[in-house]
């Protein structure tokens, strides 16, 4: 985010939080439905953003023609949310509509922490994408942006229904959508990080050959939350192809340990000779 769009994010987003400490979690997520309504708004309607970022307009000016258009079709505390964001400056229109997208997402996360629920919310998105990973098929329907949303996200009602949280599930709606503009796999992947930093923990992506133990995998987390100085929610992949050994990422940091990278560094050295 730029600072400026940044600033405005944060005011609403401070909005949020203190809505978060007073209500329960039902109610935060009927906010973030609320909320989220509006993003769809906002992204079927072009005029509608370009208008709310307008800088020839006073922030008051946009905040009451956003007051105008949702009256009585929204909750005051969305209406204060995102008139707060509309009222504040954006770099540009689409900056608006992932704010308020982004906004949407950290209520439902809102809500699932105030249930107690965040922890397994961020395991279930993790979980989710791995399967869908594992089943071209699946990846392929879920993906396919020329399908209608709806019937994309029934598919994922049928799968999850009864087997994750409701927060979980509309999450994936969310990502089915293009959550920020991405692809489905790494709006999932993004949604899991925001969980985690909700927590206040970094996320450790960790390929491995076989299992890990209970045991070898806290020993693990303990040892990256030494290094980053912050607590550590380790998600395993198993991918036997790698052979033996371990590949972790954490943000923008890879450590390849492999046994096939390790070949295959051999494998090239070998071929420049």
């Amino acid at each position: 985010m730029q600072p400026a769009t940044r600033e405005s994010y944060s005011a609403a987003s401070e909005r949020l939080e203190a809505h978060a400490r007073r209500a329960n979690p039902e109610t935060i997520i009927g906010t973030a439905g609320d909320v989220l309504a509006v993003a769809d708004l906002l992204r079927r309607e072009p005029r509608l953003r370009r208008a709310l970022v307008d800088p020839a307009r006073s922030g008051e000016d946009r905040a009451a023609l956003l007051s105008t258009l949702l009256g009585g079709k929204v909750g005051k505390p969305t209406l204060d949310m995102v008139s707060t964001l509309v009222a504040g400056r954006w770099s540009a229109p689409s900056d608006l509509l992932n704010a308020t997208e982004r906004l949407g997402v950290e209520a439902l996360l809102a809500s699932a922490d105030r249930a107690g629920d965040l922890g397994e919310v961020e395991d279930e998105l993790f979980r989710f994408g791995q399967v869908v990973s594992a089943d071209p098929a699946l990846s392929g329907a879920l993906s396919d942006v020329v399908a209608p949303a709806s019937q994309r996200a029934e598919l994922v009602r049928a799968l999850l229904s009864g087997k994750a949280k409701p927060v979980t599930v509309r999450l994936v709606e969310v990502a089915l959508a293009g959550f920020g503009g991405r692809s489905f796999d790494g709006a999932l992947t993004r949604l899991v990080e925001l969980s985690a930093d909700r927590r206040d923990r970094q996320v450790a992506y960790v390929t491995v050959a076989a299992p890990l133990t209970d045991e070898e995998e806290r020993r693990l987390g303990a040892k990256l939350s030494e290094l980053y100085g912050r607590e550590v929610s380790v998600k395993l992949v198993v991918q036997p192809e790698i052979l033996g050994g371990m590949s972790v990422r954490v943000g923008s940091d890879l450590y390849d340990g492999t046994v096939l990278r390790r070949l295959t560094d051999t494998r090239n050295a070998l071929a420049k000779r």
